[in-house]
């Protein structure tokens, strides 16, 4: 005689998706995270040197509109972070015992697809960064070399190894958001096939 009191066995899919969710929360975690540590050690790096440098940011092409959208994808890609790790905690409520604590599946996809916007926004302010900062890059690049053309230039309007890590840095911001975006598609797709199966 079974007793009630007991708890039910999680259905199949449950169990298929608690793994899912927790391999693909923790791998989009730590992609996360490593890249934007890297990232924002670069970016502070910048700053700092630029600012100790020339006493503000007015020469450095990673200033103004470019720093701001890579910091905006920076911060983006904080809150990326926090929800790949969300996405670990879901598999462990969807492995509740009780029916009523689990989450459902439409939850479930709609966090998926925060996370997918999340992605999305914050590699679109990395993009506009990038454009931002290759633009004055290219803009440094073009200025005329040599005293034939002009004998005024100063250090700052050629381009620098600090510059191109700028780059490298904006750079890091957009594969990391990348692997937050693949994540959660990836999630989708599999949660969609599942529910066809």
């Amino acid at each position: 005689m079974r007793n009630d009191s007991e708890p039910k066995a999680l259905p199949p899919t449950v169990q298929r998706a608690i793994p899912a969710f927790r391999i693909g929360g923790w791998i989009s975690f730590w992609v996360q995270v490593v890249l934007a540590v890297v990232a924002g050690i670069i970016f502070l790096f910048a700053v700092l040197f630029e600012r100790s440098r020339t006493g503000d940011t007015a020469s450095n092409p990673g200033t103004g509109a470019g720093i701001f959208f890579a910091v905006a994808g920076l911060v983006a890609l904080g809150i990326s972070i926090y929800w790949a790790f969300r996405y670990t905690r879901l598999a462990r409520q969807l492995g509740a015992a009780q029916p009523g604590l689990r989450p459902r599946k439409a939850d479930a996809i709609q966090m998926l697809r925060i996370g997918v916007i999340v992605n999305l926004s914050g590699m679109a302010l990395s993009l506009m960064a990038a454009e931002s900062i290759t633009g004055i890059l290219l803009g440094k690049a073009l200025q005329p070399q040599g005293g034939r053309f002009r004998t005024d230039l100063s250090l700052d309007q050629f381009i620098q190894p600090l510059d191109i890590f700028v780059v490298l840095a904006n750079t890091h911001t957009i594969v990391a958001h990348f692997a937050g975006l693949l994540t959660a598609l990836c999630l989708i797709d599999w949660l969609g096939r599942q529910s066809r199966s």
